[in-house]
């Protein structure tokens, strides 16, 4: 499935190739101070960027990137570093009708004061790291 978007004031907008219907939420703590909230973000196969200029970019972690507006400030993916695997930011679709909550991370780390209900796959921050084989700094 392809799907567009694009941030708050449209200076940056892009056409992602292989969308999934499931979305992953994250409650690690650079995610929620990111996005006030837990991170909701959908890996793509790829993405075309439009207004690439009005792209910032911050190197959140040895392994991962993450990218907003320059213009507006609207969160617009994480990025794995080295292989090019982008999670782009839920909110930053047009449609989001399709998606549904297909797992957690950093659940260890996820403040008392919310849950999201359903049965679905729930990672550690340890779980989520080994499958990526990731060192967590």
């Amino acid at each position: 499935m392809s799907a567009g978007g694009r941030c708050l004031c449209g200076a940056v907008s892009f056409v992602a190739e292989g969308v999934p219907t499931e979305v992953h939420a994250c409650h690690c703590g650079m995610c929620r101070k990111w996005n006030g909230g837990p991170g909701l973000a959908a890996r793509v196969e790829s993405v075309t960027f439009e207004g690439e200029e009005n792209i910032s970019l911050f190197d959140s972690s040895d392994w991962a990137q993450r990218a907003f507006c320059r213009k507006c400030g609207t969160n617009l993916y994480f990025r794995l570093k080295g292989d090019d695997q982008y999670f782009l930011s839920v909110g930053s679709f047009d449609d989001v009708s399709n998606f549904e909550l297909g797992g957690e991370i950093y659940v260890d780390t996820k403040p008392a004061f919310y849950d999201f209900s359903g049965d679905r796959p729930r990672l550690t921050e340890a779980e989520f790291l080994a499958k990526f084989q990731l060192d967590g700094s």
